[in-house]
């Protein structure tokens, strides 16, 4: 939810406070700047009233306000009160995070299929943990450890081939501690002789998993074309 129902309440009660019968609002008089000012008000609120809660009953609203500012005895005890707004928040939770599970799955769906493609291309090796690259050039140097820290070029890419980071772009290579990312950049590196250019083919478990971050999506597959300049060994 984009506002607690609790802090949308209390803005609303503004709106609402000079409501008179549910008049047209068109009839409502704007001479002075305290007028202007609360049709504003009401305006601006109610635009946001209306985007967060399609459903509002608006009658009962503006009887539960008049009644509680007019000191009457209210048809539902502050307990009870206290209980709907907690449910009513409780199951437009609930509704946003099953919609935030079908779309994971529907992405973890998309990746899987996405990486059995990539497997049955010419050249594509994949590892026992699910990692695929494929070699575009070999080099001759060593291949790094773990603990190294290397450097390299790189372009990442999402599935429909949207570049979300590329060190050239850049104009330069990048240097950092191989155990320091992505799993699957870790296991991939370590295939790699200094001098080679791979394709690595990533499943979101070993990359950002269901949580993804910054521009790549929960559960998305990833695409590397990684080239290995050098290897600083860990003392």
């Amino acid at each position: 939810m984009k506002k607690t129902l609790i802090a949308t309440l209390i803005m609303s009660s503004v709106a609402f406070a000079h409501a008179d019968d549910h008049k047209d609002a068109s009839a409502a008089t704007l001479d002075s700047k305290q007028q202007k000012l609360g049709y504003s008000l009401g305006t601006m609120l109610g635009t946001r009233m209306s985007q967060s809660f399609s459903d509002l009953d608006v009658k009962s609203f503006v009887a539960g306000f008049e009644d509680a500012t007019a000191g009457k005895e209210l048809q539902m005890t502050m307990e009870e009160v206290t209980q709907t707004i907690q449910a009513y928040q409780q199951a437009e939770m609930e509704k946003e995070q099953l919609a935030q599970q079908k779309v994971a799955e529907e992405a973890k769906a998309a990746s899987e299929a996405w990486l059995k493609e990539k497997e049955a291309e010419d050249g594509v090796q994949k590892t026992e943990s699910g990692l695929l690259y494929k070699v575009i050039t070999t080099g001759e140097g060593e291949k790094p450890a773990a603990t190294d820290t290397v450097k390299v070029d790189y372009e990442g890419t999402l599935m429909d081939g949207s570049v979300f980071d590329s060190s050239y772009q850049r104009g330069e290579p990048i240097t950092f501690p191989l155990n320091g990312v992505i799993p699957g950049w870790t296991e991939g590196l370590q295939l790699m002789p200094v001098g080679s250019k791979y394709e690595l083919y990533i499943p979101s478990d070993l990359a950002y998993g269901p949580g993804g971050t910054g521009p790549i999506p929960p559960n998305a597959a990833l695409k590397f074309v990684v080239e290995l300049h050098g290897i600083e060994k860990a003392e």
